[in-house]
C-alpha cells in the first residue's frame, strides 16, 4: 500500500474537520481524545515519534477522560491530532478482521439493526457498543477479534493514517444515536463466525 501524502494544505483541512467531530461528540458525552498522527513513515504529536499508529498524545490521557467540550475544542487547534475515543468508559469497541465484519453486518442487516461501524484502510472493522461486556468464548478465542474496554482506545473518523482515514461503514446518526447492546453485535459476530466456517467446510468437502 502507498502512503498517502499528507501535504500542508491536506494537514490544514483535516485539522478542521477533526477539530469539529470532536468537539460534536464531545458535547454528545463521548470521551475524545488527540491523539498522534501520520509524519511520513512516522507518527508526530507526542514526545518522540511514534511507529505503530495512533497513540494518545497526553500520558496522563486517562486523567483527561470527562473534559468538557470547551477545552476539547482547544487540543485541535494547533495541530492535526488524530481523533481517539477512550473506550471502558461510555463505549467498548470490538475490533474484527473485515471478512467477519462483513458478515455480521448482513447479520445485522437482516433483523434490521443497524450499528456504529467504522473501518480502516487494511480493511479492520470496529464496532461501538454500550461498554461493560467481556467477549463470549467463540470470539474470545479467536486471535483476530479484538475488546478495546478500560484502558484502551480506538481511532474515531476521519483520522488519518498512513494509507488513508478511517471512516464510517455505518454511521451513529442511522440508528439515532443509539448504541447498542455489546451482545447484540456478538451475536451477530458468532453468527458470522459460524457462517464462515460452515462455508469453508462445504467448500471442503466440494473440493474432494
Amino acid at each position: 500500500m502507498l502512503e498517502m501524502d499528507w501535504s500542508d494544505s491536506w494537514r490544514r483541512a483535516f485539522r478542521v474537520e477533526l477539530r469539529a467531530q470532536a468537539i460534536g461528540l464531545a458535547w454528545r458525552g463521548w470521551p475524545v481524545l488527540p491523539g498522534s498522527y501520520p509524519a511520513g513513515s512516522q507518527w508526530a504529536g507526542r514526545e518522540g515519534e511514534e511507529h505503530t499508529g495512533p497513540c494518545p498524545v497526553h500520558p496522563d490521557w486517562q486523567d483527561r477522560i470527562g473534559t468538557e467540550p470547551e477545552q476539547v475544542a482547544t487540543w485541535w487547534t494547533g495541530r492535526p491530532y488524530s481523533l481517539l475515543l477512550a473506550t471502558g468508559v461510555q463505549l467498548d469497541a470490538i475490533e474484527v478482521p473485515g471478512h467477519l465484519g462483513r458478515g455480521a453486518a448482513r447479520v445485522l442487516r437482516s433483523i434490521g439493526l443497524p450499528v456504529p461501524i467504522m473501518a480502516t484502510p487494511d480493511d479492520r472493522w470496529t464496532f461501538l457498543v454500550n461498554a461493560g461486556h467481556e467477549l463470549v468464548r467463540p470470539l474470545a478465542e479467536h486471535g483476530d477479534v479484538i475488546l478495546h474496554a478500560a484502558g484502551s482506545y480506538v481511532p474515531l473518523p476521519p483520522t488519518p493514517l498512513q494509507h488513508g482515514v478511517v471512516h464510517w461503514r455505518v454511521r451513529p446518526e442511522v440508528n439515532g444515536w443509539q448504541m447498542p447492546e455489546s451482545s447484540t453485535v456478538q451475536d451477530a459476530l458468532v453468527d458470522a463466525l459460524t457462517a464462515g466456517a460452515s462455508h469453508a467446510r462445504s467448500g471442503l468437502v466440494t473440493a474432494d
